[in-house]
């Protein structure tokens, strides 16, 4: 499914206009249809309901009056509250304004204290509320009065349905100035947009519909539309069934270059993730005075005991001998566990651009990046880096605040400089690739809010790398990891451990192959 920035969807709207010829009045009808159905869906029906609607003066208005008439003629009983200046109406939501007056719904401008405090008795006695006031072009501050509205439905207790959005909510990054209307239900219009699938914004939408309204769907699934949502389907297109006479060479041969005094448990993580998502075999290098440990944790994977002179961390001196081993394998999962030191900072960036294998960097291989993030464009092969929103703003040298306020923008830059596949974590994990298709996955649950799931979703990515077509075993990883800690966190709840979603890979695996 295709995600539209705020600028995309308003582009399509006006080619459905000026190029197809769909008047902008039709388009509100198609619109004011959906929005009641959805309106009924949620109130179980609106005959004889007191529906309060809140509008403000630009098309989302319009659309909440298309839609007044359409609850009136089912039978329900609304009530209109416009917040702004009848003169600065758009043209379409002035038509539909003038058929609801012309109808004798009772309509109330928000503009003496006799108004509000109308409007708050309403609410008493309301069985639920539409959200017209602001559209997808809100951003930056609300307004004073817009806030006070906001508050006050939120605080009525009553069933919300927005249209597009809920009112607050910018649609381009889900960012919340100060309130947003906490909404039941959105339906929004066309396609989702992007940033309503991000927190906090993903939280105000409550359950998510979406309709295209009549727009063709030659323009709603346009190519240069480089956002999708990440799906089942898509996955199960992507996996490559094993042949018959397949071995363990030839279902992936992984090496994990990671581990370090304390943190032996990400290492022992990632390596059991990969051999369990289905790699042949997996191989652990980690420091030789770790590897009696990492040997009691792991048993079918194999270990290599690099020499660190019992520091219990990698240093530059280990590279010869895994730029030697690499031949051997695959792919390279680095940087779980392995430790901030400097001179493993160094092994790790000499090691990532002089092997020549893919790589996928996690954790502790990324941070031996930050403010040298251009040297990862010299790798023979794009990288994989999976930071979660911390590393990813030590990569780039700002805050996690400047990070989100511009993620996509900020995650296709970085792509595209570093020649490398960012799959950037957090309560919605996205992919970026160099030629800036984005892809945001829906999977994870606050559950999964726990040590080691990082390195397990490292470890899933790289051991799909020989069980995906081409490049997709980053989105493959993505949707798999998700889908398992859901499976997980409906048994355990919050209390799930990052063992558990390892746990429940394989039955992700085996639905996916149904």
């Amino acid at each position: 499914m295709k995600l539209t920035t705020v600028a995309e969807m308003r582009q399509i709207d006006k080619r459905a206009i000026e190029e197809i010829g769909i008047p902008e009045i039709v388009l509100m009808e198609n619109a004011a249809r959906e929005i009641y159905s959805a309106l009924s869906s949620l109130l179980q029906g609106v005959a004889n309901k007191r529906i309060c609607i809140i509008a403000g003066v630009g098309n989302n208005g319009g659309d909440a009056f298309a839609a007044a008439r359409h609850i009136v003629n089912a039978g329900g009983r609304p009530k209109v509250f416009v917040l702004g200046s009848q003169d600065r109406m758009s043209q379409s939501a002035a038509v539909n304004f003038n058929v609801i007056c012309n109808m004798g719904i009772q309509v109330f401008q928000l503009q003496e204290q006799r108004d509000w405090d109308k409007l708050m008795a309403v609410l008493k006695t309301a069985d639920g509320v539409l959200d017209g006031l602001l559209g997808t072009g809100f951003h930056g501050q609300l307004r004073e009065s817009s806030a006070k509205l906001i508050n006050i439905v939120n605080n009525a207790g009553v069933p919300i349905l927005s249209i597009d959005v809920p009112s607050g909510v910018n649609a381009e990054n889900g960012q919340v100035d100060s309130v947003a209307i906490q909404a039941d239900a959105t339906i929004t219009l066309g396609e989702p947009k992007w940033g309503m699938l991000f927190a906090p914004g993903s939280v105000h939408c409550g359950h998510l519909l979406t309709d295209g309204i009549g727009i063709p769907s030659n323009l709603l699934n346009d190519s240069h539309i480089q956002q999708e949502l990440l799906q089942e389907q898509d996955v199960k297109q992507w996996l490559v069934p094993r042949a018959t006479d397949c071995h363990k060479g030839s279902c992936g041969r992984i090496l994990v270059v990671a581990g370090s005094r304390g943190m032996t448990g990400a290492a022992s993580l990632a390596s059991l993730a990969a051999l369990r998502m289905g790699a042949g075999i997996v191989t652990l290098a980690c420091p030789a005075s770790l590897n009696d440990i990492l040997e009691v944790k792991l048993t079918e994977v194999m270990t290599l005991p690099l020499e660190d002179k019992g520091c219990g961390y990698l240093t530059l001196d280990n590279l010869a001998e895994l730029l030697q081993k690499s031949a051997d394998y695959d792919l390279l999962l680095i940087g779980p566990g392995l430790g901030r030191q400097a001179t493993t900072g160094e092994l790790v960036r000499a090691l990532v651009t002089k092997v020549k294998k893919p790589v996928v960097l996690d954790a502790d291989g990324i941070y031996a990046f930050r403010e040298q993030g251009d040297l990862l464009a010299n790798c023979n092969y794009p990288p994989v880096l999976t930071p979660h929103m911390g590393e990813m703003a030590t990569l780039l040298g700002i805050t996690v605040p400047e990070l989100k306020e511009e993620l996509l923008e900020l995650a296709r830059d970085a792509a595209k400089e570093y020649k490398a596949i960012m799959v950037i974590k957090s309560e919605t994990t996205i992919v970026v690739y160099p030629d800036g298709m984005a892809y945001v996955a829906n999977t994870g649950n606050p559950g999964m809010a726990t040590a080691g799931c990082g390195d397990v979703l490292a470890g899933t990515i790289a051991g799909l790398y020989r069980q995906t077509v081409q490049d997709k075993s980053p989105l493959a990883g993505v949707y798999i990891h998700g889908r398992a800690g859901d499976l997980a966190y409906g048994t355990l709840g919050n209390c799930l451990l990052a063992h558990d979603i390892i746990d429940k890979l394989p039955e992700v695996a085996k639905e996916l192959t149904k």
